[in-house]
């Protein structure tokens, strides 16, 4: 017997439901400043535009990085941006106790800003089109600002990033979202990035190279092969989109699947646990895994080998450490060089989902990664590269990858690859998946899962360190669903 908890049944402050109120017209809005069609010409244009040329270099190729002769380390000559270190780790959990690893060392925290202004009685956000070295397809839609405070503080004598003032100096404009958010634990330690949302009301100047559209045009590029970045992705997460009462903004029509999506964003509808015992949930994760990490020299790491192009695990598996030369006229500066993350493979980000009592549940992980800040955050159902695991033993295998790998056409939901951030990771993409299961699979689950309704993720994303970037980006494609996008096969 599956018992609901009520929601809050607090209706928000007037204001604060007006902000999900007009966030949800904008989600339901397709054709903005710019109709879908001209904003797929826009996007092309700049695919043309924004020439850009990416090559693999040696290390000792690199320009203004250097290899320090006593650890092996990877570091910029002005000592920020981030270098490329080693990491020991210990868990108490899980079928590897021990091991090390190369990981990027960036502890400056960046800023990822989305400028938000109403037009013609419907809220848009400021996008840019953005090449990064990493992207696998060229150009990507991002944030207004997506810098490092290195980028920033122009540490590269380039030229100065757009907008950033909006996110500098907040006075006179209404901040909907500021929240610092992980990223890939995995692969960064401690890394933090402000995510935030301004309101502007005063006349915004638009440069070569951004657009304004609205949040229902985002919810339908979320559908297409690669195009949203992982920036735009995690700041479009902290919308406050979850209110009570919102369900009544969208008309239900005959998608039972839809419905329930709608009705998770609801605070006012049940939720299988309620926030108090989720929180106690995570608060006992993290007190019962002990996870002990120290950075070392990057030539202590065992089981990884360095040559002249690249670090690689004896395995062969997981990522591997490279460096490359990129030239590129739209950004700051025209060229550069640096280390980077190149994954093995394709990874699987996945969540599976159920409807209980009409309102969709989505089941999470609490998921131990060696970067995190605070032991564990809430991970998808899913998340691994399938490939990792072909020399570890089989107790290694994540769980519920068989449902993802053999769930039936009809059951998958969301079906798009998109890529992680491409600033320092090398055409490192993902297939992201929703796939709904029945009403009476998965009653019962793992001691590090649970079920959650959207609106309990979207207000734990409030806060920082609880749900994970992989979470975060499909917390945006569930958001989509709730306009009737459904994601492609890529």
């Amino acid at each position: 017997m599956v018992h609901m908890t009520s929601g809050t049944g607090t209706r928000l402050r007037t204001f604060e439901r007006a902000v999900s109120v007009r966030i949800a017209e904008s989600a339901l809005t397709l054709n903005g400043v710019l109709r879908m069609e001209r904003l797929h010409r826009w996007l092309t244009v700049r695919k043309l535009k924004e020439a850009f040329d990416v090559r693999r270099i040696a290390f000792e190729q690199l320009r203004k990085w250097s290899v320090a002769p006593d650890t092996g380390n990877l570091a910029h000559e002005s000592g920020k941006f981030f270098s490329v270190e080693g990491l020991s780790v210990a868990v108490s959990d899980g079928p590897v106790k021990e091991w090390s690893q190369p990981i990027l060392n960036q502890p400056e925290v960046g800023i990822l800003g989305i400028l938000v202004k109403e037009i013609d009685g419907v809220l848009h956000c400021l996008m840019q089109s953005k090449m990064e070295p990493g992207n696998a397809d060229g150009v990507q839609l991002s944030p207004t600002v997506q810098a490092t405070r290195s980028n920033y503080s122009q540490v590269h004598k380039g030229r100065p990033v757009p907008y950033l003032h909006y996110f500098r100096d907040t006075a006179g404009h209404r901040v909907l979202a500021d929240v610092l958010q992980s990223e890939q634990g995995s692969w960064f330690y401690r890394k933090r990035n402000r995510n935030m949302i301004v309101e502007v009301t005063t006349d915004v100047e638009v440069i070569d190279g951004f657009c304004w559209v609205t949040i229902g045009q985002l919810h339908s590029l979320l559908s297409e092969y690669d195009l949203i970045n992982m920036d735009a992705r995690t700041v479009l997460s902290c919308l406050p989109f979850s209110a009570a009462g919102i369900a009544s903004l969208f008309s239900f029509g005959g998608d039972d699947f839809r419905s329930s999506v709608i009705r998770s964003f609801s605070e006012d509808n049940g939720s299988l646990h309620s926030s108090g015992d989720v929180l106690s949930w995570i608060t006992e994760s993290r007190v019962g895994n002990d996870v002990a990490t120290k950075l070392i020299p990057l030539d202590e790491t065992t089981g990884w080998r360095r040559t002249s192009h690249a670090i690689t695990h004896e395995s062969e598996a997981f990522f591997d450490i490279i460096a490359v030369d990129v030239s590129a006229e739209s950004r700051e500066v025209d060229g550069w060089s640096q280390p980077m993350i190149s994954p093995r493979s394709t990874g699987l980000v996945a969540f599976l989902v159920k409807r209980i009592s009409g309102v969709l549940h989505v089941l999470v992980n609490a998921r131990v990664e060696p970067g995190y800040l605070d032991v564990i955050e809430l991970a998808p159902t899913v998340q691994c590269s399938p490939e990792n695991y072909g020399h570890l033993p089989p107790d290694a295998r994540p769980a519920y990858l068989d449902d993802v790998l053999e769930a039936p056409e009809g059951a998958v939901r969301y079906d798009t690859i998109l890529s992680e951030e491409g600033g320092r990771f090398f055409k490192a993409q993902n297939r992201y998946l929703v796939i709904e299961v029945g009403d009476g699979e998965h009653e019962e689950v793992r001691r590090d899962f649970r079920w959650l309704t959207v609106h309990q993720l979207t207000a734990l994303i409030r806060h920082s360190h609880y749900v994970n970037v992989q979470a975060r980006s499909l917390v945006a494609c569930l958001h989509s669903l709730s306009c009737g996008v459904a994601g492609g096969n890529g």
